[in-house]
């Protein structure tokens, strides 16, 4: 047999096509043997064991003795107890009715006839979902403009507002935070909260909350009158939670068929339970995932979708691999060091930006093209003949993938039919299932992440020390060293960080002064202005 020959038959062999969903998977060109799939077949059957377990309300999160549930939004059915099941189907009712009420001008702001756009203010896992489902989902002329602040960046806080300038008084508020307290989100809740009473605005009456039941957002929330509260369930985390209120509120208040993107999810549940290698496309995922890598995470996932609308899917992606597989230690506390690293874009855009380096450069990737096979709505004109625009994307698509595998460069390719509501809550249901496998093969925990809360308190700490610094500034009568600065406020290990602080505020006018060259940190004063 020759080589086009066997590719093609292990292609055969290989290809996964699930008939519902129209959608393909082609493992084909990872170069894993017979022998290595027989080595995983143990590590899977534990795997699909630990997907039932999840699923059934295992404790998955033990950090905070806590559920991972987020299979049971788009099929209440499976959820463990008759109160979380209602809770699902209310919390989805209610997201329906509201944002109808917001769209048709039932609901409205003081004084307008009704809203037109969508401030929604969150961070990670609350922004990340959002903003690909509304790149990829959101209809040309939405009902309303959505717009996100999803940093503590002032200057980019203050590009929002001032794009907004005419509208604020017609702009509803979404607040996304599980605890109220996550620093990014309440920064631009304040800043927009100022922006809007400074234009005599009610931001109470523009304002809704995503929230934990009972956080201190939610009573702060109800306390003020808000137009609404949606409940953020604790056994749904941050990476997992668009299809929670998070991701279904905007959504469908951009006139997106949420029901869709749950079947579409719930549809892609199914085909990943199944427990048996070559029929779970997640399961086929993991298997080409740990091969790249060796089990740890040794090559970079490269995502390549051809699609101008998935723009953001590598960006969600990010977090959703990353933050889950990123970890020190395996579940037996031994260290580890897991993760696989996440980029990419679009192609063919990326075809003129990196595909050089993938080619030749240094082999430390592996690929996932996505394919989409409807090019557009309508026709399309020739460029030339018998060749329109969307074949010419093909051609880019498959050439890449034959240049790259010729000079041993693994990859993977999705094709969907079209991108719609569907098929986008298919593609996360399927990421999120093969993020659960791969943990289980690797033996780590995908639904803590110590990580972040470390760089949560450490950043917390950094203020405390600012506000310390403040203080002695303002309780001395002289400039100050740096050195006396560190002792005055306890803190002699930590110079380098109070020169940062003190470099900030000088900066931004805030009552301190440089005296001397801060280029040269020991020889400056710094001193109250």
């Amino acid at each position: 047999m020759n080589d086009a020959a066997a590719l093609w038959q292990r292609y055969r062999d290989w290809l996964y096509y699930n008939e519902g969903l129209s959608f393909y998977l082609d493992v084909s060109r990872m170069r894993f043997d017979d022998a290595f799939v027989a080595q995983m077949q143990p590590r899977f059957q534990k795997a699909f064991e630990d997907m039932a377990a999840l699923e059934a309300g295992a404790i998955a999160n033990p950090d905070e003795d806590r559920m991972v549930g987020h299979y049971w939004l788009r099929d209440p059915d499976l959820a463990p107890t008759p109160e979380l099941r209602q809770d699902i189907v209310d919390t989805l009712v209610g997201i329906e009715q509201f944002a109808s009420q917001i769209r048709t001008g039932v609901l409205y702001p003081p004084g307008q006839e009704r809203f037109t756009d969508i401030l929604s203010i969150g961070i990670g896992g609350s922004a990340l979902g959002p903003q690909f489902v509304a790149q990829a989902l959101g209809p040309d002329f939405p009902p309303l403009q959505i717009h996100f602040i999803d940093n503590t960046d002032p200057e980019g806080i203050d590009r929002i507002l001032a794009r907004l300038e005419d509208r604020l008084a017609t702009t509803l508020v979404i607040v996304t935070s599980k605890s109220g307290g996550t620093p990014e989100t309440r920064n631009g809740m304040v800043e927009v909260r100022h922006c809007l009473e400074q234009r005599g605005l009610h931001f109470s009456r523009q304002a809704v909350a995503v929230t934990g039941v009972d956080s201190g957002l939610d009573r702060q929330a109800k306390q003020e009158g808000w137009l609404a509260t949606f409940p953020m369930h604790d056994w749904v985390g941050g990476r997992t939670s668009e299809l929670s209120a998070v991701g279904l509120l905007p959504a469908a208040l951009q006139g997106i068929d949420i029901r869709s993107i749950l079947g579409g999810a719930r549809e892609m549940d199914a085909a990943t339970r199944v427990p048996d290698l070559r029929q779970n496309p997640a399961a086929l995922l993991a298997l080409a995932w740990y091969y790249a890598g060796n089990g740890k995470g040794e090559k970079d996932m490269v995502i390549l979708p051809y699609k101008d609308s998935l723009l953001l899917f590598s960006r969600y992606l990010q977090q959703l691999v990353m933050e889950s597989l990123g970890k020190e230690k395996d579940l037996d506390g031994n260290v580890v060091y897991q993760g696989i690293a996440v980029y990419g874009n679009k192609g063919s855009t990326d075809q003129h930006a990196y595909v050089q380096q993938l080619r030749e450069g240094v082999p430390t990737f592996f690929v996932t093209f996505i394919e989409v096979l409807k090019d557009r709505v309508g026709d399309s004109v020739e460029i030339e003949a018998g060749a329109t625009s969307g074949d010419f994307l093909l051609g880019l698509l498959q050439g890449t993938r034959q240049a790259l595998f010729e000079n041993f460069r693994d990859s993977i390719t999705l094709t969907i039919p079209e991108v719609n509501a569907h098929t986008v809550g298919a593609l996360i249901a399927l990421y999120e299932r093969a993020v659960g496998f791969y943990a289980s093969l690797v033996n780590i925990n995908a639904y803590h992440q110590p990580g972040v809360e470390a760089g949560k308190k450490a950043a917390a700490s950094v203020i405390d020390l600012q506000s310390k610094v403040i203080q002695a500034l303002q309780a001395s009568d002289q400039p100050l060293t740096l050195a006396d600065l560190a002792a005055k406020v306890g803190s002699l290990d930590e110079v380098e960080t109070i020169y940062k602080i003190v470099r900030h505020l000088n900066a931004n006018q805030r009552s301190v002064t440089i005296l001397g060259d801060p280029g040269q940190p020991d020889e400056i004063k710094i001193a109250v202005a």
